[in-house]
Order: structure tokens, then C-alpha cells, then sequence
């Protein structure tokens, strides 16, 4: 059983981007999520273009704070590393980071979050579900299009000292209350019940996680030895001061 109505859902007429962005974060019903779906401009290559713009943004801003973070910490160096790391170098590499970094950043969002969701709908179809990619990957977009800016305005109001805990909180809430958006779509999508959105969601994710948990603990046992003698390093160029 869905909560959906019994009144037919006449497909959507064009409307700004935004518009559609606002009524999925702030109306997560069923309804919503359906008469998105059948909007005109419901197709994967929109998606795939909001989804590379806005991770675009949050990209650039991520770059420019790790930038930001190495000169921070050029000054707990010892003179010889600092001096060798030079001021001009970090912003170089921030910059270099944020127009060459930040696109392919943003691609390999897109390809990823296009994977994702054909997994999730490849789940959400044996749990009996009526939708179809182009669809659901349009609706999810609608989602994580927007989610990508706020997460990059936390981004940055997290990095101001002694506050920025706080926003890191929200960012956790906003986070919890995306992945009910996500099932709330899938739902919505491909018509059946809470369970099998929820499971239809999940599911990749716990596979992902445990592929990226093998994989960062196969090159940690490889780089493991290295880093420790790069931090011994460090280590006997302090004990020298």
C-alpha cells in the first residue's frame, strides 16, 4: 500500500529548476516526488547537468579550504619544511586544486551518483517497483542538485573556529533528513511500499561501503609504511628544536 492518492497524476508542466528543487526538500510526500517525476523535462541528461554544476561549486569551495588548511599547518613545520613549502606554493596548489581538480571532481560525482541510482532502481525493480531510471535519477537529482549547495555553505560555516562544530552538526541532520528524502523518492518513483524503498536504497550503500572499506584498507597496509617514516622524519626534524 502507498499513501498516494486515488486521484490521477496528469504529468507536470515545465518549471524553473528551482521551483522543483524547493518542493522536493521541503514537501517530501509521495505525490510530490510523483508529479516529478513526470515533469517534461524529467531526463538524465538534466540531472547530470545540475548534479555537475552544483558539485562543481561545492568542489571548488573544498579545495580552496584545503588550501587554506595547508598553510595552516606550514606553520607548525619545522623552518626547513616550511620554508621548503613556501607560501606561494600552497596558494598555487590551491588554486591549481579548485581549476583542475574541482571539474573532475564534479564528473566523477556525476558518474558515481548515475551508478548509484541505477543500482537502486536496479533493487527497487526486483522489489516489485513500477518506475525506471531516467526517472528516478531526474527525482534524485532534485534532491542532491540542491543538497550539494547547502552542504558546501556548511562546508564553509564549519571552517569558522569555535563555531563551525555547530554547523558540522547540522550538516549531520541535513544529511539524515536527505537520505529519508532519497527513499521518500524512491517511493514515490516506483510505487510501492516503506520497506522496499528503504531496503531499495540502502542496500548499495552497504555494498559500496564495504568495496571502499576493502579498498582503503588494502592501500593503507601498501602507503602504511611509508607514511610512518615520513611522520618519524618529522618527528626527529622537531626533536633537533
Amino acid at each position: 500500500m502507498t499513501d498516494l492518492s486515488n486521484a490521477p497524476v496528469e504529468p507536470g508542466k515545465a518549471e524553473p529548476f528551482y521551483q522543483i528543487w524547493i518542493r522536493a526538500l521541503t514537501r517530501p510526500e509521495e505525490r510530490t516526488f510523483v508529479e516529478i517525476a513526470a515533469s517534461p523535462n524529467a531526463n538524465p541528461n538534466v540531472a547530470y547537468l545540475w548534479l555537475f554544476l552544483t558539485g562543481l561549486v561545492s568542489s571548488v569551495i573544498t579545495f580552496a579550504l584545503q588550501g587554506a588548511s595547508m598553510q595552516q599547518i606550514r606553520e607548525f613545520l619545522p623552518p626547513e619544511a616550511a620554508q621548503a613549502l613556501g607560501p606561494g606554493q600552497v596558494g598555487g596548489m590551491g588554486l591549481l586544486g579548485a581549476i583542475c581538480g574541482a571539474p573532475i571532481a564534479a564528473a566523477f560525482g556525476v558518474l558515481f551518483f548515475a551508478i548509484l541510482v541505477g543500482l537502486i532502481q536496479l533493487i527497487a525493480k526486483m522489489f516489485g517497483g513500477t518506475g525506471d531510471y531516467a526517472r528516478l535519477v531526474y527525482t534524485a537529482a532534485c534532491i542532491a542538485a540542491p543538497l550539494n549547495l547547502v552542504s558546501a555553505v556548511l562546508t564553509l560555516l564549519a571552517a569558522i573556529p569555535f563555531i563551525g562544530i555547530l554547523f558540522g552538526l547540522v550538516s549531520m541532520v541535513v544529511g539524515i533528513y536527505g537520505l529519508f528524502l532519497y527513499v521518500s523518492a524512491v517511493k514515490g518513483v516506483n510505487q510501492f511500499g516503506w520497506g522496499q524503498a528503504a531496503g531499495s536504497v540502502l542496500l548499495p550503500g552497504v555494498v559500496i561501503g564495504c568495496l571502499c572499506a576493502c579498498l582503503v584498507g588494502g592501500a593503507l597496509a601498501l602507503i602504511g609504511p611509508a607514511v610512518g617514516n615520513v611522520f618519524s622524519t618529522i618527528n626527529q626534524s622537531l626533536g633537533t628544536y
